[in-house]
């Protein structure tokens, strides 16, 4: 008997739990509901709610409560970055996240410098050849693509979801040739439908290799007669991703196994490539600032705005 009153309180409890869980269905949405919940049934749902820890260092959406979101574009943050890098092979020492690992380091001095900025999950996947026959990088194991119409699609709602959510100037940026093109028809396509309310900004300048090579050779801390090994790699994409993760170009399995060079140049003084890559990352973010500020005043708009 007392097995089966225990079975009916807990059938009682079920249904009861039940009941109370389809009476908040019924319920009309709350518009002061935000964070995931309820603004009925936490005061940390309802939109207005303070934000009861400090406010956030990083410039990372995904590192960012929704509160810190909020009170950031409160405070004019504004503008977003949208970086797009790849998996693909880049030689024997550079992991075949090379282009993200990049993207992590400059994306962030960017938005830094910028000030008023912030940066979305970098998008890692983008075309790198076709699948079936294979070309381009897909010949190589470890290479992720991504149709052309699907790189579009994604870099159109992660835009269009930034900019429901109150960002007035959304960046693109890219770390690979391949990007470039789908980056542009997006951002042109985007300001063109967003009439005056927002605008969409493709930044080709961020992808100039040639200049930063160019820029740090003037300066002496390349040398010009320098003799390729004839891979996917090069100083200057070497220490822009050993900045981020020295495990991510194989530093000191290299420096064990002395192959810690690129191109002729050694980068087997830790302490020296660290000064000529914090040195890379700071040029590229100074330059790729001065691309978005030009492209701005194109467009009839300041950094501010």
């Amino acid at each position: 008997m007392k097995k089966v009153m225990f079975a009916l309180a807990a059938v009682c409890a079920v249904a009861g739990t039940v009941a109370m869980a389809q009476q908040r269905e019924r319920r009309a949405p709350d518009p002061r509901s935000m964070g995931g919940g309820d603004c009925r049934d936490n005061p940390y749902n309802c939109a207005d709610a303070p934000n009861p820890l400090p406010a956030a260092t990083t410039v990372w959406l995904e590192e960012m409560t929704w509160m810190d979101v909020r009170d950031a574009l409160k405070a004019g943050k504004s503008t977003i970055i949208i970086s797009t890098g790849g998996i693909e092979p880049n030689g024997p020492w550079l992991v075949t996240g090379k282009h993200n690992y990049v993207l992590h380091a400059n994306c962030d001095a960017i938005a830094r410098k910028l000030g008023n900025a912030l940066c979305a999950p970098i998008v890692k996947y983008v075309p790198e050849g076709d699948i079936e026959p294979k070309t381009g990088h897909m010949t190589s194991p470890g290479t992720i693509t991504m149709r052309e119409d699907t790189f579009r699609a994604v870099l159109t709602d992660t835009a269009e979801s930034l900019q429901a959510h109150g960002f007035k100037t959304i960046v693109f940026i890219g770390d690979s040739g391949g990007n470039q093109a789908g980056q542009k028809a997006v951002a042109e396509t985007l300001t063109k439908k967003w009439a005056g309310k927002a605008v969409a900004l493709h930044i080709p300048d961020y992808y100039t290799y040639n200049v930063v090579t160019k820029h740090f050779e003037d300066q002496g801390a390349l040398p010009k007669d320098r003799k390729s090994d004839g891979m996917h790699d090069d100083p200057v994409i070497t220490l822009n991703m050993f900045i981020d993760d020295p495990n991510s170009v194989r530093y000191d399995a290299r420096v064990k196994a002395g192959k810690a060079s690129i191109d002729s140049v050694s980068i087997a003084d830790k302490a020296k490539a660290t000064d000529l890559a914090k040195k890379i990352v700071a040029f590229r973010a100074d330059y790729t600032v001065t691309a978005i500020n030009k492209a701005l005043t194109a467009a009839g708009r300041t950094s501010m705005q």
